[in-house]
């Protein structure tokens, strides 16, 4: 970090002057909502993986929360693809986030202006403890998941993140790679920053989104390239211990992309390897990010030197 450009609010600033009041609102409130969006190199040039779709949720969790963001779908996408160009040819991380800017203070945010901002680096170191074939090892949390009577859980919204933060230290202090945490059932949600699925007898399972799971864009696109493999998949609630007999265990989340793990609480998943169908679903979504898939990546991906307009 610390070179090239961040657009912010309609216009490209070096990265060292992208900077805001010590009185913003969202600073001091957690009133922000962001995404986590990737851009991967495939054989012709850089492009992202379903822009539109992140997108659309970035403007959703702005209406939860009463933002005017200012910006049509189209000049946010658009914004995104200008900045990655901007910083050079890399596999790059995209973070878009509105927040409520300075203004007044106290709690209510509404008469701050909405602010826009996206910034983009290079991510590759995370949640790398175990390696690429040997896995994580994780513990579940202590500190139970946001309940949506108390936060609406499906906007992404910085304030939620406060919440994964403390559980990610927690794991990290207990000599874990990453948490799992429950809801005020006890059934398994999602790890801090990731969606969790299991498998058992060679069925796929993941908490269903009226449980509090966030609506995973890489969630779906597991759940869609596994129907597309004929791999038998279910969502549905996940108690703890079903993760401890479960055959194989996975992250996915956009920042990590699809994670193994071979550890819950001291138990070993299943026989402590990547287990088959992990393999062949992380095999099949680097296949079609990496734009090596005639139907999802023509679907999924917005090629960068293609789609830049003017507006």
């Amino acid at each position: 970090m610390g070179k090239g450009k961040i657009w912010i609010d309609g216009g490209l600033v070096k990265w060292d002057e992208a900077r805001i009041h010590i009185l913003t609102h969202g600073l001091h409130y957690g009133t922000g909502v962001f995404e986590g969006i990737r851009c991967y190199n495939t054989g012709t040039g850089l492009a992202v993986f379903r822009l539109k779709d992140h997108i659309q949720r970035f403007m959703e969790s702005g209406r939860i929360y009463y933002m005017d963001l200012r910006y049509t779908k189209e000049q946010l996408q658009n914004a995104v693809l200008m900045t990655i160009k901007a910083n050079g040819v890399e596999e790059f991380y995209v973070r878009p986030i509105a927040y409520y800017g300075f203004g007044r203070m106290g709690v209510n945010p509404l008469p701050n202006k909405v602010s826009v901002a996206i910034a983009v680096w290079k991510w590759d170191d995370y949640l790398t403890g175990g390696g690429r074939e040997k896995g994580l090892r994780l513990i579940v949390s202590s500190w139970m998941r946001l309940d949506g009577r108390s936060m609406p859980i499906h906007a992404k919204a910085t304030a939620n993140y406060a919440n994964s933060a403390l559980a990610r230290i927690e794991a990290l202090k207990e000599g874990f790679d990453e948490a799992v945490m429950l809801n005020s059932r006890g059934k398994v949600i999602e790890a801090s920053a990731e969606n969790i699925f299991i498998v058992k007898d060679d069925i796929l399972i993941t908490p269903p989104i009226a449980s509090g799971a966030l609506r995973g864009i890489t969630r779906d696109s597991v759940l869609t390239l596994a129907n597309s493999i004929k791999i038998s998949s279910s969502t549905s609630d996940i108690s703890r211990d079903e993760l401890y007999t479960a055959d194989e265990v996975f992250l996915t989340g956009t920042a990590a992309g699809i994670k193994p793990v071979r550890e819950i609480d001291g138990r070993t998943v299943g026989n402590g390897k990547i287990g088959p169908i992990t393999k062949r679903l992380r095999t099949k979504f680097e296949a079609v990010v990496h734009g090596k898939d005639e139907n999802f990546s023509t679907k999924w991906l917005t090629l960068l030197k293609e789609n830049i307009t003017d507006n």
